[in-house]
């Protein structure tokens, strides 16, 4: 959250959760095919989708990049799955690259 300047939409008792991957798409097909073991999703994608990809994969956190501003429904959703939202106005490459450099690393294909 503090690497990506990130405004915290959900998920305050998440916070200290440690992550040590990520990946990042808005193609929620290509994470289902292609991601392993990721606990942060970077998309710009804000529909229902999102969160039930993270929820399908195990993720622990989503942050929706480019300032990207989900529905309160599309949060409530989160808030009933245990997942953390985030909204940085970084662009996804810019995103991805911020959290690559503190040490974050992916482990998918995509």
């Amino acid at each position: 959250m503090e690497y990506l300047d990130a405004d915290l939409l959900y998920g305050e008792e998440l916070l200290d959760h440690e992550v040590h991957t990520a990946c990042g798409s808005d193609m929620m097909s290509d994470v289902l095919a292609f991601v392993k073991d990721q606990a942060v999703l970077l998309t710009g994608l804000i529909n229902p989708q999102s969160i039930r990809t993270a929820e399908m994969m195990d993720m622990t956190c989503i942050v929706f990049v480019r300032g990207k501003e989900p529905a309160p429904a599309v949060v409530e959703l989160a808030e009933e799955k245990g997942i953390c939202v985030l909204r940085t106005q970084h662009p996804m490459f810019a995103a991805c690259g911020i959290l690559y450099s503190h040490g974050l690393r992916g482990g998918g294909h995509i």
